[in-house]
């Protein structure tokens, strides 16, 4: 392997990992040569798909479970993986959610929640992380960013708000911490056949308006973050900081 991209030795946390983009975001990286910490709402502790694929690679894998909405939960996850995990290299902050409807009818209750996963969670996970960074004199934080990051989108007000608000946290900590040895970046997937993008995939209108927008001419697949985070996440992107990286089929170039 180039020596630019291996990580070997390395310990990554990665939340959201259990399924679509946050697993293989987690695979890249042990394919890599990353050991992995695991955390999402429904993760198992023990036998999971994502630590069944891990180990196969021949690194370990410990798996954490957080209600990442609420921030008791959140709280105990941080003081226990920093307790068991006194050194963490990478960070990658996955996890998100997404509520559909109009503004008008959007209540307070999904907003809050999209907000509190979304941005808040990620905040508080970047903060503790990175102090721990800091004093190890280096370290990589990746945040999922979106193309809402960009954009407005339709129906969804909360996820572009917390989608957005990420885009300038990734600088804003950018700005403090890259002279501390911690690069801070974003990865801002475009239509990925995920779950979150399953009732678009299902809308026939919908569908045929993205595709037709998209260089590509596909959804975009979960491995194609691989590389991107493998990249992010190694020496190769040393004086790479602040920046959005968008993996989305040429969507932002239309």
């Amino acid at each position: 392997m180039n020596p630019l991209f291996d990580l070997t030795g390395k310990v990554a946390l990665v939340t959201g990992c259990n399924k679509g983009i946050g697993q293989a975001m987690a695979l890249g990286l042990a394919e890599a040569g990353a050991d992995i910490i695991g955390v999402s709402a429904t993760l198992a502790l023990s036998g999971s798909e994502t630590e069944q694929q891990v180990h196969a690679l021949g690194r370990n894998f410990s798996a954490y479970q957080a209600d990442f909405s609420q921030r008791s939960s959140v709280d105990a996850f941080i003081t226990q993986v920093q307790h068991d995990f006194p050194r963490i290299d990478i960070l990658v902050n996955n996890a998100g959610t997404i509520r559909r409807a109009p503004a008008a009818e959007h209540g307070d209750e999904p907003w809050d929640e999209v907000l509190a996963i979304n941005l808040d969670t990620p905040f508080r996970i970047a903060r503790a992380i990175g102090s721990q960074m800091i004093v190890q004199g280096h370290g990589k934080i990746i945040f999922t960013a979106s193309l809402m990051s960009f954009q407005g989108g339709i129906n969804v007000p909360g996820y572009a708000a917390s989608k957005g608000a990420i885009s300038s946290l990734v600088k804003a900590l950018a700005n403090e911490w890259a002279s501390r040895g911690i690069n801070v970046n974003a990865i801002a997937p475009g239509y990925i056949a995920t779950d979150n993008t399953e009732a678009l995939r299902q809308d026939p209108d919908r569908s045929t308006t993205i595709l037709a927008r998209i260089p590509a001419n596909r959804w975009g697949h979960v491995d194609d973050f691989k590389g991107p985070t493998v990249f992010l996440a190694s020496a190769a992107s040393n004086y790479v900081h602040g920046t959005l990286l968008t993996v989305d089929g040429g969507w932002m170039g239309r």
